[in-house]
């Protein structure tokens, strides 16, 4: 008899305990999603971020941007000195 209630006290522990490792699987599962997610939203971010970057840096944009707001001029061809390494 107190066999039994041993038998019985330990499948109750054990399906106890499988019920915690499932839900805590689930849980964690959950949370491994929701980080994917936001790794795919920063790579979006970062392509737009690389792409806004190569447009800023163009060489035509920042020559544009140099004589409107800056107001400067391409020295005459004569003047340009080139120095080698």
């Amino acid at each position: 008899m107190i066999g039994l209630i041993i038998l019985l006290v330990a499948l109750m522990m054990s399906a106890l305990a499988v019920i915690y490792s499932k839900n805590y699987s689930r849980s964690v599962f959950i949370e491994i999603e929701r980080h994917e997610r936001s790794l795919d939203q920063y790579e979006v971010e970062w392509g737009q971020m690389q792409l806004e970057l190569s447009t800023l840096a163009e060489q035509n944009r920042v020559e544009a941007i140099a004589k409107e707001r800056l107001k400067l001029i391409m020295p005459p061809r004569e003047s340009i000195i080139y120095i080698k390494p």
